[in-house]
């Protein structure tokens, strides 16, 4: 049983990996990347994530590798804490707090006890760069609060600040302004272009700049496309500096190789630029990446280069341009119309991801198994152009359909829309298109569900829309002459007096179809499509409907638009109960009769779970999130748990994960984010620190349970087995300088002999090339004699186990032959 623990609620994944910049350890085996208040530690080679570096209590904002001590990591973070790590182990080393909300972190190679923070003033929107003094001392938690101010009036993004030519300086831009602080000199130079709103200096804002790591050289990216590299900075008057122009958009990041040899520059093309010796003509291209490029880091090493996307993902790529690694977060949409699934074959949770795809998130392993290509149409960047958005998605028949609606509506009057349904190919292990409809409907469809239930032998699909009628679509057979292919038609239309349908949900046997019709909700006979009954509390229109599930069959749930939350028993008809209650999300548990309803109040969100059965909740905790709860959905346990608590016991079989506005990925927990990681996750970190291929995660793990086997096999069996070390044969190998040893083939067949074992469990005796046949039939013979009165002694007395085991000396053996060739048959004669 579990113990009573406060349930609270975690970030369980889905976090920003393209929040800041990644960094790569010193020997390129691990990536960093910050997510939400956690550090993640990933291997390059497998993608796998080895490590949660957990301790802040709040964001993190900034990492970097200790110049020092490449085997550790600093951090910063909103709480006002710098933290050291020791990333390899995953171990907190010690905490620095500074007090002061950090933005941004910076450390340099000659700064020894000293790292460089992006904080703001009293003004919200005025930023410094200072430096932080870090106090050696023995215990975990130092205050650090001796900082000296460096430079003021700057931008509160990590991309805006560079230092240069092994830490001389430090460069710094923010709108029109570039500012160099030299810190042998201790002065700073301004430089300024032009902000004239003419066409031609309208876009001259500066968005990120990187310093030549062993020159006096800064580039800088502007809003223009345009780079612009800087020389001869230490005098104001002096100053020059060249274009380098190929992005139509803004320069999102640059950054220099090691050698500095080249220029790395990124934007919204999904392109990667790579400017060789600063020149116009020497560029090179990796192109097609997928979405706009946020963050560029090189390894220290400077064999590979990362690029972080808009996507949440992570690009690892060779020196030569290829990518070789791809790690995957959640996707953030602009919007999420699909709302939370879970897929019934991967238990993979299933919504919006990039534009025109489904995307398969893995909770358990916290990273993105696959997208769906859903429109299947190239997707152009443009603010300006009216997209295709993919707006409803459901799940049918265990995992075996998928029905999917795409929407694109430029005048109110110009509406497409198309339905499409995908079969799951068990060869291809993906889903193919099998039926596509146009315009199902003549509005926008508002609902869509499948008929789940066991006894159904045709696969049936629902659809509701503003149109005023829901549809009934069955699978049928659409054959050409082999009498294999299948395709769904419409078998039914209803309406209710030209109300618009808003949603539609089937009973749990899959008898009764639930149609709720603005403020009015009517129930139909699933193989007659007659009109059974109707509900009516114009108390609002329809938001939520849900039939019960177990013994709660009977009802039928409903939230209205006005706070209400209804329930109806379907065996009277009548209103069981209902209650005031802002719903914003109503989730049925799979596996219990439980539901989870999530309210919307002035001070935040509100969960609460009960039964359609008893109007008393189950469980209640206020505050959940200070954020709009938009989406829920319960998620089904590998293994159970078991709650001792009643007000629990809800989470014992499904957990309950929901989306908030800023598409923050929550739930319900009382683990630690260490905790949650996969076993195979924790295994990359072998004695070497090596991480392990995923083939050894096939074959090692079943290898080694037959292992496991063997050796308990193995103990049942009473066999002793002779000790090495007092084997002759075995000796005179180890023990014999190899210079001096006998060939191969002579030792081979005495180190054979000397492992057989005897019927006595004895080792086998040695027997010499030299002996006779004639010899050895007699020494056999009298072998088994000796035998026979062995274990006639040993069954007498068992306290002479012990001689049997002595093993004999290789001199003893050769007395005991010499003694089995005398010819005792004169004592015959006597």
């Amino acid at each position: 049983m579990v113990e009573e623990e406060s349930i609270r609620v975690v970030h369980c994944g889905g976090s920003e990996l393209n929040f800041r910049r990644a960094v790569f350890s010193a020997d390129s085996k691990y990536i960093f990347c910050v997510s939400g208040d956690f550090v993640k530690v990933y291997s390059t080679a497998t993608e796998e994530c080895v490590h949660i570096l957990h301790g802040h209590r709040n964001l993190v904002t900034g990492i970097q590798l200790n110049p020092n001590n490449p085997l550790q990591l600093y951090s910063c973070s909103f709480d006002g804490t710098i933290k050291l790590w020791d990333y390899l182990d995953g171990i907190l080393i010690k905490t620095f707090i500074v007090g002061h909300k950090l933005h941004a972190l910076f450390t340099l190679a000659h700064a020894e006890d000293s790292v460089f923070v992006i904080t703001n003033k009293e003004k919200p929107d005025v930023f410094q760069l200072v430096s932080v003094k870090l106090p050696k001392s023995s215990s975990q938690e130092i205050e650090a609060k001796e900082l000296s101010f460096v430079l003021d009036y700057i931008n509160q993004s990590p991309k805006c600040i560079a230092f240069g030519n092994e830490g001389e300086y430090v460069a710094a831009v923010r709108d029109f302004y570039l500012s160099v602080y030299f810190f042998k000199k201790k002065t700073t130079s301004r430089f300024t272009l032009s902000s004239s709103r003419n066409k031609k200096h309208s876009k001259n804002n500066f968005t990120c700049v990187a310093c030549h790591p062993k020159e006096d050289c800064i580039a800088s990216g502007h809003m223009d496309g345009k780079i612009r590299l800087w020389r001869n900075f230490d005098d104001d008057k002096k100053y020059t500096y060249t274009c380098l122009h190929w992005h139509h958009d803004m320069v999102m990041d640059l950054a220099f190789s090691v050698t500095g040899t080249s220029l790395l520059s990124g934007g919204r093309e999904c392109v990667l630029v790579e400017w060789r010796d600063a020149a116009e003509k020497n560029k090179e291209f990796l192109p097609r990446l997928g979405s706009t490029i946020e963050h560029i880091s090189v390894s220290p090493a400077g064999d590979l280069f990362c690029t972080s996307h808009s996507d949440n993902k992570i690009i690892v790529i060779h020196r030569n341009l290829d990518a070789s690694a791809v790690i995957q977060g959640l996707v953030k949409d602009r919007s999420i119309f699909t709302g939370l699934m879970i897929d019934p074959r991967t238990k993979a949770l299933v919504l919006n991801g990039k534009p025109g795809h489904l995307q398969f998130y893995s909770l358990q392993s916290d990273k993105q198994l696959y997208n769906l290509d859903i429109i299947q149409q190239e997707y152009i960047n443009d603010d300006g152009l009216i997209q295709i958005e993919l707006t409803k998605a459901a799940f049918g028949c265990y995992g075996n359909w998928l029905a999917t609606v795409e929407q694109r509506q430029e005048k109110e009057t110009e509406l497409e829309l198309q339905m499409k349904l995908w079969m799951y190919n068990k060869k291809t292990q993906g889903f193919v298109l099998n039926t596509k409809i146009s315009m199902p409907h003549d509005d926008h469809i508002t609902a869509l569900c499948f008929c789940n239930a066991e006894k159904s032998e045709i696969p049936t699909l629902v659809t509701a829309s503003k149109d005023g009628y829901f549809k009934v679509w069955i699978l049928t057979d659409d054959s050409d002459i082999y009498k294999k292919a299948v395709g769904w038609t419409c078998d039914f239309v209803g309406s209710y007096h030209k109300y618009q349908a808003t949603n539609c949900c089937f009973s749990e046997d899959g008898s009764l179809l639930a149609v709720s019709f603005e403020e009015i909700v009517t129930i139909w006979d699933s193989e007659t499509w007659e009109l059974k009954c109707t509900f009516c509390q114009r108390a609002g229109k329809i938001r939520h409907l849900c039939f019960g599930k177990f013994t709660c069959s009977k009802y039928l749930l409903g939230g209205t638009e006005d706070g209400i939350l209804c329930c109806w028993n379907l065996l009277s008809c009548t209103l069981e109960w209902s209650t005031k209650l802002n719903i914003r999300v109503m989730e049925p548990d799979p596996y219990s009769e439980n539901f989870a309803a999530v309210s919307q109040s002035s001070e935040g969100s509100d969960l609460f779970v009960f039964k359609p059965s008893e109007p008393r909740p189950l469980y209640i905790q206020k505050n959940i999130s200070r954020e709009e709860v938009q989406w829920g959905v319960f998620v089904p346990r590998d293994v159970p748990e078991l709650f001792s608590s009643e007000a629990h016991q809800w989470l014992n079989r499904s957990q309950f994960y929901f989306l908030t506005k800023s598409q923050s990925l929550l739930t319900f927990s009382t683990k630690s984010p260490e905790e949650k990681l996969t076993p195979t996750s924790k295994q990359l970190l072998t004695e070497e620190s090596l991480p392990t291929t995923p083939f050894y995660f096939i074959l090692g793990k079943h290898r080694q349970q037959q292992d496991e086997k063997l050796n308990e096999t193995l103990e049942n069996e009473l066999v002793q087995l002779p000790l090495t070390e007092n084997i002759p044969a075995v000796n005179e190998l180890l023990h014999t300088p190899a210079h001096v040893l006998p060939s191969a083939s002579f030792l081979c067949s005495m180190f054979i002999n000397s492992l057989l074992l005897s019927k006595e469990t004895k080792s086998a005796e040695e027997i010499p090339d030299d002996v006779d046949m004639e010899e050895e039939k007699e020494s056999d013979d009298s072998d088994e004699e000796n035998d026979f009165t062995e274990k006639a002694q040993v069954t007498n007395d068992p306290g002479l186990e012990e001689d049997i085991i002595h093993q004999l000396s290789k001199s003893e053996e050769k007395e005991l032959r010499k003694l089995r060739k005398v010819d005792y048959s004169w004592i015959a004669a006597l």
